[in-house]
């Protein structure tokens, strides 16, 4: 079973992925973590992409769809593959079934996990972390059982992502619909698209994936 998540930052694809991942022995694969991977290993492809990445520009889609060609036909990835973040434009999407059809494999479902983006601002924008052990907390969500005081380590001193300020998340909410949007109706007519609620708790989230996922 092949499936892709889609969804904008912070709608929770991270962790859904790798719960599906456990659940259905799907492989969770990012193109970023492959990416970082290749070139650490020194591979081909990691040279390739690291002589890109090195002069500032965007790996093509040509080796990202190669890099994947191969990843998913390593022994772990039999039982099938969970792609979150790719991909993101119609013709990476075009470019992928391309590659799937000459392996004679297909995507069974791509769920879109959909999002309120004014209720997404919130749930990112209060986000912060302990700056001694990394515990993660959230101003109205997951607050520290004793104010100011990390729950783990006892640490007073705290901190937030530079890229999770209100404005900025809304910049990359609004950039995610504008570049994701075409990726949708592509996928609705090729009969695959799921529409999953992801502003509901974690594991209601779960659960309705598994009756989409059950259903393959």
């Amino acid at each position: 079973m092949n499936v892709i998540l889609v969804g904008p930052p912070g709608a929770g694809k991270g962790t859904q992925a790798e719960r599906l991942q456990k659940t259905y022995g799907l492989k969770h694969l990012s193109t970023g973590d492959m990416l970082r991977a290749e070139v650490a290993a020194g591979s081909q492809i990691g040279r390739q992409a690291k002589a890109i990445m090195d002069r500032g520009e965007l790996v093509p889609d040509e080796i990202l769809i190669r890099m994947i060609g191969e990843r998913i036909g390593q022994p772990d990835a039999a039982k099938g593959f969970l792609l979150d973040g790719f991909p993101r434009t119609v013709a990476q999407a075009q470019a992928l079934d391309t590659m799937l059809a000459g392996r004679k494999q297909k995507l069974d479902h791509v769920i879109q996990l959909v999002v309120n983006n004014d209720a997404m601002v919130e749930r990112i924008s209060g986000r912060f972390s302990c700056k001694k052990c990394g515990a993660g907390y959230h101003d109205s969500f997951k607050k520290t059982k004793k104010p100011g005081v990390c729950n783990v380590c006892g640490s007073t001193e705290f901190v937030r992502r530079p890229d999770d300020k209100p404005e900025t998340v809304r910049t990359r909410l609004e950039a995610y619909d504008k570049q994701t949007a075409p990726l949708l109706p592509y996928y609705r007519a090729r009969g695959v698209l799921r529409e999953v609620e992801g502003m509901a708790a974690i594991d209601e989230v779960t659960a309705k994936l598994g009756k989409v996922l059950g259903a393959a």
